[in-house]
């Protein structure tokens, strides 16, 4: 049996603050908006519970909103989500001493969020159990109640564009996409996204944009990161 260390256990905890004050208004938002979508509080407490990505809940809830396909929500979600597959190899190099039954709890736990958090004290600390569960118990608590106060309030506010929560989903993913722009090729990619997806939703009307932007700038990327090391011998 693994006896936890309490101090590391509240450190985790304490590093989580920046974390839950930033999850609570987007957790909020996030559940007001799965109410208007037509999700029950039970299927919006759900969702937080056992999907656990901003990100890929928000573009879910938009999808059923504009009456997508299951398909096509499970693929969106799955190709947003798919950088948490980088994110877990660059932490791997830190938390070889972790018993791998951990791990695969701990795969489920981690966001853009407890990653930036966990990879900079990983980096000045050896990681442990007791850590990583203040750090990531804490930060998912309060992406759970948060959602569940919005899901609960959510029938009381009928105009959600007045409040602006319509806009929760773009402005998030603009603060995810300018912490990903590293340089000129980042942006380029990103405008190659945008616009093959503005174009396909116009001409076509088609849910599929995001996947075909995501594919079409992800394959873009991938030729400007072969082609740069030939071009610079």
């Amino acid at each position: 049996m693994v006896v936890l260390n309490k101090k590391e256990f509240f450190n985790g905890v304490k590093s989580a603050l920046p974390i839950v004050m930033g999850y609570m208004p987007l957790g909020l938002a996030f559940g007001v908006l799965a109410r208007a979508t037509g999700l029950s509080v039970f299927e919006t407490t759900a969702m937080s519970v056992l999907v656990y990505s901003g990100s890929g809940q928000f573009i879910a809830v938009s999808l059923l909103g504009a009456g997508a396909s299951v398909l096509t929500i499970i693929a969106t979600t799955f190709l947003v989500n798919s950088r948490y597959m980088l994110l877990s190899a660059s932490l791997s190099p830190y938390l070889r001493n972790i018993p791998t039954g951990f791990l695969a709890f701990f795969s489920f736990e981690i966001t853009d969020e407890t990653f930036g958090v966990g990879l900079n004290h990983w980096q000045n600390n050896k990681a442990n159990q007791a850590y990583m569960l203040g750090l990531h118990l804490t930060s998912h608590l309060a992406w759970i109640t948060s959602s569940i106060i919005g899901a609960s309030i959510g029938n009381f506010i009928t105009d959600i564009e007045r409040l602006g929560l319509n806009f929760a989903l773009p402005s998030m993913f603009i603060a995810l996409l300018i912490m990903q722009l590293k340089g000129k090729n980042s942006l380029f990619v990103a405008l190659i996204a945008g616009l093959i997806s503005l174009t396909v939703s116009i001409f076509s009307q088609s849910s599929w944009n995001i996947i075909l932007g995501t594919i079409a700038a992800a394959s873009v990327g991938v030729i400007i990161e072969k082609w740069k090391p030939k071009s610079s011998s």
